[in-house]
């Protein structure tokens, strides 16, 4: 018989309605009652909570995103190409000494004509292969502006701002472009300190008091005042040429550690993490764009993972300015490689900084393979010796430099003396003649050739090259 049936029976039983029986079954039912009202209270007071929680989270992101986007390039909307944010693509990273303080003080302001680009990184991502590329741009190529003529390219912030910068590149570098972001080094690198360092590989002891950076060579974990260091020291390298070869090489390798260190976070600490970074950092990119990114590139590795190049170029000194002048070549083979998703170096001599400066990043070798970017540049060509006879500090390593990225194997020393009037190219030997004019041609010292006399003439050098004080003013 069913519970039901038998429930009706105990009803119609006068004896089921008993006082004491009634009392108990009202007892039963308002426990029951209160069980349910407690319940739903229960469930109304959680709901509140979470409704609660997820408004609050709600405004924190809100408030990420804003910060992110504050003070973003209106013009941006109309250079950037569309992209899927799955699919490879390109992104202009500019290193910029404008702070949100700087915008908001009256001596300032926010007009791009007030600030300098001091680094262009041209990133390439490709999620899909978990692949990073980072090519330096040199603030100093000369490239043809159209209307505004031919300039430094770094000039292209100050006429017309992020989205003028993003034009320019883009047409220089034959790629579309289809994010931005804007950093502010001095406060970029804060997030180091925040994230509990990166771990770097110092290549040679540094010492700059210009950077206030004083590192031994090594590996080793750096804090935020050390990390901005490396971004900034030029002086460091004095002795091996172009300072600003070398502090290219070192920012891509901190944001590279950077990458790392945040990428390897939990989902918590990665929303921290770019909470501090939106104080640093102006983009284009949408919270959802960062969080998919973050998801595609978990387990980042450095070593296989993170590509890393310097546009080619020669340094030129044209009508008392010294310029860095494309090679055009050498710039588009690159570039090939960087499209097609390969490293920008097809081997690890062609990265004539790797020896001193930078971090590990991975080289597509002849082979097809990958192989950490250490070696030592394999200079061609002549030898040549350049004497400091101005007395200006880190003249001689600048045109060595030059020289080195033009296939001579140069080396930077101090002359017997700064007394020195004019520039002379000395080549030891007649077989060497024409080695000295094209360097003099390279120079922009055409009519300074003449063969090598006493201890010039010793033959430890190709060439010599006795810099003058008429060179004391091109050190840039």
């Amino acid at each position: 018989m069913s519970r039901r049936r038998q429930g009706n029976r105990q009803l119609s039983n006068p004896s089921a309605l008993t006082r004491d029986r009634a009392q108990e079954r009202y007892s039963r039912k308002r426990r029951q009652r209160d069980r349910s009202r407690n319940v739903k209270r229960g469930l109304m007071a959680a709901g509140a909570v979470v409704v609660a929680v997820v408004a609050v989270a709600v405004v924190y992101l809100v408030g990420i995103q804003g910060r992110l986007n504050q003070g973003l390039d209106s013009g941006l909307q109309g250079v950037l190409s569309t992209s899927n944010i799955k699919d490879p693509f390109y992104m202009l990273l500019l290193g910029t000494d404008k702070s949100k303080e700087r915008a908001a003080s009256a001596e300032f302001g926010d007009d791009p004509s007030a600030y300098r680009t001091d680094s262009m990184i041209l990133a390439r991502i490709d999620p899909a292969t978990k692949h990073v590329t980072l090519v330096s741009i040199e603030r100093d190529t000369l490239v043809d502006m159209g209307e505004h003529g031919r300039q430094k390219i770094n000039a292209a912030y100050s006429i017309g701002g992020a989205s003028y910068a993003v034009e320019v590149v883009s047409r220089f570098a034959g790629v579309p472009i289809s994010h931005y972001a804007e950093i502010n080094f001095d406060d970029f690198v804060g997030v180091v300190d925040k994230i509990g360092g990166i771990d770097v590989d110092i290549k040679i002891d540094l010492d700059d008091d210009y950077a206030n950076l004083h590192l031994k060579a090594g590996k080793q974990t750096i804090n935020g005042d050390q990390a901005l260091g490396l971004c900034r020291a030029r002086h460091a390298y004095d002795a091996y040429g172009g300072g600003d070869y070398y502090r290219t090489a070192n920012q891509r390798m901190v944001i590279g550690a950077i990458l790392k260190k945040v990428l390897a976070s939990d989902p918590l600490t990665l929303t921290g993490t770019v909470n501090e970074l939106a104080g640093s950092v102006t983009t284009d990119l949408s919270l959802a764009d960062i969080a998919s990114l973050a998801t595609s590139f978990r387990g980042f590795d450095l070593s296989k993972d993170l590509y890393s190049g310097l546009e080619p170029t020669t340094s030129k000194y044209i009508d008392g300015t010294w310029y860095e002048t494309v090679d055009e070549e050498a710039w588009k083979t690159m570039m090939d490689r960087v499209n097609q998703g390969l490293s920008p170096y097809s081997d690890q001599s062609q990265d004539f900084t790797s020896s001193v400066a930078g971090g590990d990043h991975a080289i597509e070798n002849g082979d097809g393979s990958t192989g950490s970017g250490d070696g030592s540049q394999q200079q061609p060509g002549g030898s040549v010796l350049v004497l400091n006879g101005a007395g200006v500090t880190g003249l001689a390593g600048n045109v060595a430099s030059t020289l080195r990225n033009s296939g001579y194997t140069a080396d930077a020393q101090s002359a017997d003396s700064y007394d020195h009037a004019t520039t002379e190219i000395l080549f030891v030997g007649e077989e060497n003649k024409a080695r000295a004019q094209a360097i003099a041609d390279l120079l922009g010292l055409s009519g300074s050739v003449a063969a090598a006399q006493g201890a010039y003439g010793d033959g430890t050098a190709d060439v010599v090259v006795m810099l003058g004080a008429d060179m004391a003013g091109t050190l840039q």
